[in-house]
């Protein structure tokens, strides 16, 4: 059971904008023997639930976009609102992507897509991406 909250926490912290690794941690636990589905569910509900805390930051963020400490730009804000409507709400599906994932998450709270399709797009994506790895580790 540790084993899978450990896969479950790596996968969470993968999600966040913090550098993490959890295809690595999922491919090592399938050679000790795991239960492949328990380690889908695990990996893929905790991204998700790190894309879900993205997508709350992002709710949250503009009330703080007028201090001076603020991290982005209006302009950035304005080019990251029109790449995400360039693209659609269906970009979603590709949220597990390095690089682009993480921040497309944290934008789709800022812009308030509707929750329940962002989670229900999210999941699949990232429910898809650790299916392939377990299919390729297996």
């Amino acid at each position: 059971m540790l084993l899978y909250l450990s896969l479950f926490a790596s996968a969470f912290i993968a999600a966040t904008l913090l550098p993490a690794f959890s295809e690595v941690h999922l491919g090592i636990l399938v050679d000790k023997g795991l239960n492949p589905f328990l380690l889908w569910l695990a990996a893929t509900s905790g991204n998700s639930l790190g894309a879900f805390v993205n997508y709350w930051l992002g709710t949250q963020v503009l009330r703080f976009q007028h201090k001076a400490w603020f991290p982005v730009k209006p302009k950035q804000l304005e080019k990251a609102h029109q790449q995400f409507e360039r693209y659609g709400i269906w970009s979603l599906l590709f949220a597990w992507l390095p690089i682009v994932g993480d921040p497309l998450t944290f934008i789709a709270g800022i812009l308030r897509c509707n929750f329940w399709l962002f989670a229900l797009l999210v999941t699949i994506g990232k429910g898809l991406r650790y299916a392939i790895v377990l299919l390729v580790v297996l």
